[in-house]
């Protein structure tokens, strides 16, 4: 089970959540945006990638991206889209 540190509601910065498998989660308290590493340096490092792309920053996605992936941008699903992705 992982370990939790003592938080408070209205309380800013970040928590560290020490996982089961090893790894460390990093958890923004205002917003509840987290993200993992295997340190707390890299934890915190993708913290704040994740906050980044939060708050709006960051490069849209191009079909140039998805075909390096290995994906096909223009395959269509008969599934439909997750709400915040419509």
């Amino acid at each position: 089970m992982a370990a939790r540190t003592h938080e408070d509601p209205d309380e800013e910065g970040v928590e560290f959540i020490h996982e089961d498998d090893g790894s460390i989660t990093a958890r923004d308290k205002e917003t509840g945006v987290a993200s993992f590493g295997d340190s707390k340096a890299e934890a915190l490092a993708m913290l704040a990638e994740a906050l980044t792309l939060h708050e709006g920053g960051g490069e849209p996605v191009t079909d140039a991206d998805l075909e390096e992936w290995g994906l096909d941008p223009d395959a269509e699903s008969d599934e439909e889209l997750p709400e915040f992705m419509q």
